[in-house]
Formats: C-alpha cells, sequence, structure tokens
C-alpha cells in the first residue's frame, strides 16, 4: 500500500468516527437525543406531566419511574397530584397535564357531554386498574351504629370526587343490598382526609381504596360495611390513563412511547415485593400497611367490550343521559 493509500484510508476511519459521534451525541450541544418511541424518529415531547393520586392504583407508574421504563423509552415524567379523575379534566383541556390517570366514570361522563370539545375529546391510551374483593370498601367507625349495609340507609358517606368510579359502584352495591341510594347523603373530600373525617363524626362512613383502607383498619379500628366491587360491580374496570385529542394527534410518538412503559409498569405491579416499598414512599404509609393493603388487577391491555360495562351501569344509575360508545375513545398501542 503506498503513502498516499495509507493517509486516505486514516482520514476516511477519522471521517468515520466523526459521523458516528455527531450521530449518537445530536447536533446541538453534545446532549443525546431520546431514545426512538418507532422507527420514525424520537418522541414529540420528551417532557410529560402526568395527573396521579397517592394510591395503590398508580404503582405502576412509579414502578416504571423506578425500574427505568419510561427512560428506556425517552420519556421523563413529572408527576402532578390531582384530587380524583373529575379534576383531571380540566388539566387536560387547560394543558396543565399532558396525560392523567382517571377514574373511567368521569372521564365517559366528560365525553359525553363534550367537556374536552376544546381539544378534540378524551382518549383513553392505557388500562389502569381493577377490581378484586376488599380494595374498594365503605368503612366506619369501630364504635358506629353502623354495622351492615342496611345501616347507611340516610347516612353521609365521604366520597374523593362527585359522579366518579366510587358514586357509581356504591350506588350499584347499596341496591343490591335492599338499601335505596337515593337516601344516601355523599360528602366529597380527599382520600387522605377521610379516616379523621369518619373518627370526628363529620362524614357517617367513608368510601376508600388503598392504602387508606388498610391503615384505617389498623391505626383507628374503622371495620368493612360494604365491599363496593362485589355483586353488581365484580371484577368492574376502575381506571386508566388517558390524554386529549389534540395531544395524541400532534404527540402520536410519545403516546406510544408511554403507552409501552406503563405496560412494562402494570405487569410488574403485579408483585407485591416490587411496588410494597414504593408505597411506603409515594402514598405515605409504614411498611407493616403496605405489606396489608389488597390488590387489585393491573390489566395491560385496553378492552372496548370491558369498559364498555362501566357505560351500561352509569346509564343505569343516571350518571350518563345518553348512551355512549367507548371503542373511538380508544387509542390501542402500535401493533395491536
Amino acid at each position: 500500500m503506498t503513502r498516499r493509500v495509507r493517509r486516505m484510508a486514516v482520514r476516511g476511519i477519522a471521517l468515520a468516527t466523526m459521523l458516528a459521534t455527531v450521530a449518537s451525541c445530536g447536533l446541538l450541544g453534545g446532549k443525546e437525543t431520546p431514545a426512538p418511541a418507532t422507527n420514525n424518529g424520537p418522541v414529540e415531547k420528551a417532557k410529560i406531566t402526568l395527573g396521579v393520586l397517592p394510591i395503590l392504583d398508580v404503582a405502576s407508574v412509579h414502578v416504571a419511574i423506578k425500574q427505568g421504563f419510561f427512560k428506556e423509552e425517552g420519556l421523563e415524567v413529572e408527576l402532578k397530584t390531582i384530587q380524583g379523575g373529575a379534576q383531571a379534566i380540566p388539566g387536560l383541556i387547560n394543558k396543565e397535564l399532558d396525560m392523567t390517570f382517571g377514574n373511567w366514570v368521569s372521564f365517559f361522563a366528560a365525553q359525553s357531554k363534550d367537556a374536552a370539545k376544546a381539544v378534540d375529546g378524551i382518549k383513553l391510551i392505557a388500562d389502569g386498574y381493577q377490581a378484586k374483593p376488599d380494595m374498594f370498601l365503605i368503612l366506619a367507625a369501630g364504635d358506629s351504629a353502623i354495622k351492615s349495609a342496611k345501616d347507611l340507609a340516610g347516612k353521609t358517606i365521604a366520597i374523593n370526587t362527585f359522579r366518579n368510579i366510587a358514586e357509581l359502584t356504591a350506588k350499584a352495591t347499596l341496591e343490591a343490598a335492599n338499601v335505596d341510594p337515593k337516601s344516601v347523603t355523599f360528602k366529597e373530600m380527599p382520600f387522605p382526609d377521610m379516616q379523621a373525617a369518619v373518627q370526628n363524626k363529620t362524614v357517617d362512613a367513608a368510601f376508600m381504596v388503598e392504602p387508606f383502607i388498610t391503615r384505617a383498619q389498623r391505626a383507628a379500628g374503622q371495620i368493612k360495611i360494604l365491599d363496593a366491587a362485589s355483586g353488581p360491580t365484580d371484577n368492574i374496570p376502575i381506571a386508566g390513563y388517558a390524554t386529549s385529542g389534540d395531544f395524541a394527534k400532534n404527540n402520536p410518538r410519545t403516546v406510544a412511547a408511554f403507552q409501552r412503559a406503563i405496560a412494562k409498569g402494570q405487569a410488574a405491579a403485579a408483585d407485591r415485593p416490587t411496588v410494597e416499598p414504593l408505597l411506603v414512599d409515594y402514598a405515605k404509609v409504614d411498611k407493616e400497611t403496605a405489606g396489608l393493603v389488597h390488590f387489585g388487577a393491573f390489566p395491560t391491555t385496553l378492552d372496548a367490550t370491558r369498559l364498555q360495562r362501566v357505560v351500561q351501569l352509569m346509564r343505569q344509575y343516571q350518571l350518563l343521559d345518553k348512551d355512549l360508545d367507548v371503542k373511538p375513545m380508544l387509542v390501542q398501542p402500535s401493533g395491536s
């Protein structure tokens, strides 16, 4: 090989190395580009704001953050605490939230009323939580005269937000226990305030979720009056993740990346030893309480047929004044 040929070969290797370095670091500031969400390129929005509640239902989000599932997809997730799904809807509309966790009842009610019409409606992007026994309970104080569902007639029950999954399942199971739901008064308050409200008689009972159920039972001796995920609401879908139609349309790769990451988180959240330490951190409960909470199910796929069951119950209990087809709301993951 001549000296000239050798020089050309060295220059070629150097050029190839430089191009590879530029490609891996990006063209500006040497920063890495986000991980590709699809074969078509990186996510459109690398940092997203996600609405969540401090409850067991969102364990998959915290698992996905802890285990780097979002990071693998090129996403940084900023969490914003909300009181319930109904509160999340304005957050999507005014773009304080890019995506949010929320109960299906609130999402369906808002869609039915065109509440999010300005942002092209509500789009459902991932399932979140499904009922199992003893994770959706109405509790009363241990020294209360309320000992069974029939004793709730004429009483005041705390729920986190009005016209949501709690109100729906409470009405359905009260009626199944031969209690007129119209005889009950619901009072809105955040989940963390319910234990004290029951103890100081601000309310007669409270509709709680985990980990607040177990904490109220252990710390205050509160007792189970009614399992709101039983009978007509057995295995009912509870909640999931949504975004606006505008966000889904303008950020399809971001949504797809979120879907892949949360699906991994949902699968991992079914493992108690994975979730319990996280509950201590984000739900602010002690280790013993975390070890006793009752888990629901963490579905990994969106199923329109299952979700339509919630719509049917909403129609039955006057939480919807017209039929709603769930299927057009769903944004199915790529390839499904």
